[in-house]
C-alpha cells in the first residue's frame, strides 16, 4: 500500500472516524472547474480523492456518472489532460490528500500501462481503480504499477464467492473496494442486509483497509458501515450535488457524511 494512502486511513482511524473516499469526474463541467470541486470536497472533510477519468462506455457507472462522463468528454478530458492539467492543480491545492484515479482498462491500455504508471507516479497518484479488469488478467498491469509504486486497487462484488473475495483481499494493494450492491453506481435508499457480513469476511482476510462503495449517498447509509469497514466511497451523490449546485454543495455533503462516519 502506498504510504500516502496508509497515512490517510490511519489519520481517520486515530480521529475515531471511517475514511471518506470522495469521487468526482475530472473535466465536469470543465477541467478548471472540476479542480474546484475536488478542492471543495477536501475542505468538507474528504480523506482520499477518487478522480474519475471519462470513458465512452463506463459499464460500472449509473446515469449520474455516465452523464458526468459525457460532459467531461465534451470538455476534452482525456487521460493525458487529466494527468497534465487537473491532477497537478489538485495536488497543489490539496497537498496532504492522496489521489486515486478511477477509469477503465481500455483508457490505460491506450496510453500504455508502463507509460501511464510512470506518469501517474510523477504526478503523485497513489493508486488506480479499473473496475473492468478481472484479477486473472491483471498481472501485467499490476507489475507495471508495482514498479512505479502505484497501487492497483481491487474490487470485490456482491457476486464474488467468499473464497475468491478472500484471495483478492489477501493480495490487495492500496485498499479493497467492496461493491455494496449488484449493478451500477448510484444512490440507494437502503443497502443489502448481508453487506456487513461480506465486509467482515473481506476485512478479516485483508492486509490493507477495506471500503464500501456504490449506493452510499448520505450519513444515514454510511453510518452503519463504519463498524465493518475502514471507510466508504461516495460518488454519484457528490457528482449530482456539484453539477446541480456547485462545489459548495459537494463540500457540504462531504461534511454531512463525515459526521455519519464517527465511530
Amino acid at each position: 500500500m502506498s504510504a500516502e494512502l496508509g497515512k490517510a486511513f490511519a489519520k481517520a482511524k486515530a480521529r475515531g472516524e471511517g475514511a471518506l473516499v470522495a469521487y468526482a469526474m475530472a473535466g465536469d463541467p470543465d477541467l478548471p472547474k472540476s479542480v474546484d470541486v475536488f478542492a471543495a470536497m477536501v475542505e468538507g472533510g474528504a480523506d482520499v480523492l477518487e478522480i474519475g477519468v471519462a470513458f465512452s462506455d463506463p459499464i460500472a457507472d449509473g446515469p449520474v456518472i455516465q452523464a458526468a462522463s459525457e460532459r467531461a468528454l465534451k470538455a476534452g478530458a482525456t487521460l493525458r489532460r487529466v494527468l497534465d492539467e487537473v491532477v497537478p492543480e489538485v495536488r497543489r491545492r490539496c497537498p496532504e490528500t492522496p489521489l486515486v484515479i478511477m477509469t477503465y482498462v481500455n483508457v490505460v491500455m491506450a496510453m500504455g500501462e508502463e507509460r501511464y504508471a510512470k506518469l501517474a507516479r510523477e504526478r503523485g497518484i497513489a493508486g488506480t481503480i479499473l473496475p473492468d479488469l478481472p484479477p486473472e488478467e491483471s498481472a501485467g498491469i499490476r507489475a507495471a504499477f508495482d514498479k512505479e509504486g502505484v497501487d492497483l486497487i481491487p474490487l470485490c462484488a456482491p457476486t464474488t464467492p467468499p473464497a475468491r473475495a478472500e484471495a483478492i483481499a489477501k493480495d490487495a494493494r492500496g485498499f479493497v473496494y467492496c461493491v455494496s450492491v449488484a449493478g451500477v453506481t448510484g444512490m440507494r435508499a437502503e443497502l443489502p442486509p448481508d453487506l456487513s457480513q461480506r465486509l467482515d469476511l473481506v476485512k478479516r482476510a485483508a492486509s490493507v483497509p477495506v471500503v464500501a462503495g456504490f449506493g452510499i449517498s448520505n450519513a444515514e447509509t454510511a453510518r452503519p458501515l463504519v463498524a465493518h469497514a475502514d471507510g466508504v466511497v461516495v460518488g454519484s451523490a457528490l457528482v449530482k450535488a456539484a453539477h446541480s449546485d456547485g462545489p459548495a454543495a459537494a463540500k457540504q455533503l462531504c461534511a454531512d457524511i463525515k459526521r455519519g462516519l464517527k465511530r
